[in-house]
């Protein structure tokens, strides 16, 4: 073990620690919280028009216009992330005046991601009771009234869950992108693991990556608990016992 402790591996591993680890757990975060927000500004809006926006919905749109959506979310959640990113660096290049780095990384996430949270939002809104809506509806509710005070409120503890999932899932797209060398965990495996051939840092940014997906999953998780109407009314009711 000693030896170990003293070998050229290690000490070489310490000083990329030492150097660049904080820095890369920092931008891992950032990049993913940063591409999480804008995903959900256009994605939630776009998972609640596949719901109000149905023939029986609240707030109906042309069927033209709906097939189209569906299509334009399928084509863009069919294409790996991989391929996603190569074809979306000239607009990172033409956002951000980059290809390569953490700012070039986002739009590509922000791509890949909106679509997969515009299904979230809509698996979530679906399990809406039918009945509140119609009786929002029959007390002279507005379909956005509905939206916003009955359907959104209700399926708080799915879409709270469906952000904890894509929260984890754009922050693994986060670490592909280490491959056109945005900064994070990723550029660390991939660099230092792959190419340089440093197993250390290469197990110790998976490491980290499954403990910072571990956390915001059980916040997201307790937080959808909390939001959970059945289960605080449940909750209230044993301690009034």
């Amino acid at each position: 073990m000693t030896e170990f402790f003293q070998s050229e591996l290690w000490q070489e591993a310490v000083k990329i620690f030492e150097a660049e680890l904080i820095s890369d757990i920092w931008q891992t975060i950032y990049s993913t919280v940063l591409s999480t927000l804008f995903a959900y500004i256009i994605g939630l809006p776009l998972g609640v028009l596949l719901v109000a926006g149905e023939e029986d919905g609240v707030m109906p749109i042309p069927r033209w216009l709906m097939n189209a959506l569906n299509v334009v979310i399928n084509i863009l959640r069919s294409v790996p992330f991989l391929i996603l990113m190569i074809i979306a660096l000239p607009l990172s290049r033409f956002i951000v005046g980059s290809g390569i780095g953490t700012p070039a990384m986002i739009p590509p996430l922000i791509i890949a991601a909106f679509p997969f949270i515009a299904r979230l939002v809509e698996s979530s809104l679906r399990e809406t009771d039918r009945g509140v809506i119609e009786a929002a509806q029959s007390m002279g509710a507005t379909p956005m009234q509905i939206i916003r005070k009955v359907m959104l409120p209700e399926a708080m503890p799915s879409l709270i869950s469906g952000a904890a999932l894509a929260f984890a899932t754009i922050m693994g797209y986060g670490a592909m992108a280490g491959i056109i060398g945005g900064r994070g965990l990723g550029f660390l495996a991939i660099n230092y693991g792959l190419y340089r051939k440093i197993w250390i840092v290469k197990w110790a940014a998976v490491i980290l990556l499954v403990v910072l997906v571990q956390i915001f999953q059980s916040a997201g998780t307790k937080l959808a608990v909390k939001s959970d109407k059945r289960i605080t009314q449940i909750t209230k009711r044993r301690k009034t016992r």
